[in-house]
């Protein structure tokens, strides 16, 4: 059975099927050559998506779209730009520290793309940067959405691997703060050595003044992790917090979100939590049948024995991840290899 999935799965993406609909199909056909009856599918994806802590994916996309509307998202470009878009290349680090501060709201990589990218990419091409370069760099800041939390991935790692979430946000702000200065650091200096952005600090205003504007949109990520680290709820809780705050932001502070706004933004929302809950639910079955079949066990057998060092494991489980990224799209990875590898680790 786990052959033909796995080949199943693997053809389907060479057609380039959708991931969801091809590990489905896989997870389909593994039911029917195992004879095993067909309700296991509807059950099986029902539970998969049916738990208390994914309830915070669509808060958190909804309120990433709020803040892209809202005009917070702008008001964080032209504060980031004020610290740092007085240096040579202040641009492309400007986009950089706009997503570290933008992924501590919005916890998804794709909003981060679509809030901040939109200002930036064509500021960026208009300053004589390449369009390669432009997008390249907005899609790399924006994974700094996967690290620094609240983060999407993190709490589908956490409900995979049953490990608790909020211990997760606390240990991936460090590492998510040291990405991005390192990301700003080799920015400035290739920057330097390309000759590009001499003239970044053009229109560019005054701190005091950008922190007065930008005022209530930082105020979001103190409370939204203030209230996680400090218990005040919990992080499903503060993605409930995060649309209130950034509703209440963008209707009655900026004044910026109008009512035939909403259906958009909503209907904007409701498609993008759609998509990740129907890949969740397909990679939910298709784990659940690698289970059912002994594969986590097998494969665990096998890693201790070829891997033996801690230095090892990680290392081959990072080069493993590294081929299986560029097929596989993050959270259907998650939920499929966390169950398998956590317990290894």
């Amino acid at each position: 059975m786990t052959p033909i999935m796995i080949l199943t799965m693997v053809l389907c993406f060479a057609l380039s099927v959708s991931v969801a609909v091809s590990i489905g199909l896989a997870s389909i056909l593994g039911l029917q050559v195992s004879n095993a009856n067909m309700l296991i599918s509807a059950k099986e994806m029902f539970n998969s998506i049916n738990k208390f802590p994914l309830a915070a994916i669509p808060f958190f996309i909804l309120a990433g779209n709020l803040m892209e509307t809202g005009g917070i998202s702008r008001r964080l470009v032209e504060f980031a730009k004020s610290i740092v878009g007085g240096v040579q290349g202040g641009l492309p680090m400007t986009c950089v520290l706009t997503c570290m501060i933008f992924a501590a709201v919005s916890g998804s990589s794709v909003a981060t793309t679509f809030a901040i990218g939109a200002i930036l990419i064509p500021a960026l091409i208009k300053h004589g940067y390449p369009t390669s370069y432009a997008a390249a760099l907005q899609a790399t800041s924006a994974e700094l959405g996967v690290i620094i939390p609240p983060s999407i991935p993190m709490i589908l790692y956490g409900v995979s691997a049953e490990v608790s979430i909020g211990e997760l946000f606390i240990a991936g702000f460090g590492p998510g703060i040291l990405i991005s200065l390192a990301l700003m650091l080799f920015v400035w200096v290739y920057c330097k050595w390309k000759g590009w952005g001499k003239n970044d600090g053009e229109g560019r205003l005054p701190f005091g003044r950008a922190l007065w504007q930008a005022g209530w949109a930082l105020l979001m990520p103190v409370i939204i992790l203030g209230g996680i680290y400090g218990g005040i709820f919990t992080p499903t809780e503060a993605s409930a917090v995060a649309v209130f705050y950034a509703l209440v932001v963008g209707v009655v502070i900026y004044r910026e979100i109008k009512l035939a706004d909403l259906y958009l933004i909503l209907r904007k929302s409701v498609l993008s939590s759609a998509v990740i809950m129907f890949i969740i639910a397909n990679a939910g079955l298709f784990a659940f049948l690698l289970t059912r079949a002994g594969v986590p066990d097998a494969i665990g057998h096998w890693l201790q024995e070829v891997l033996k060092s801690p230095a090892m494991f990680l290392l081959g489980v990072n080069a493993a991840l590294f081929v299986i990224g560029m097929f596989i799209e993050t959270s259907a990875a998650i939920i499929v290899l966390a169950p398998i590898l956590a317990p290894v680790a």
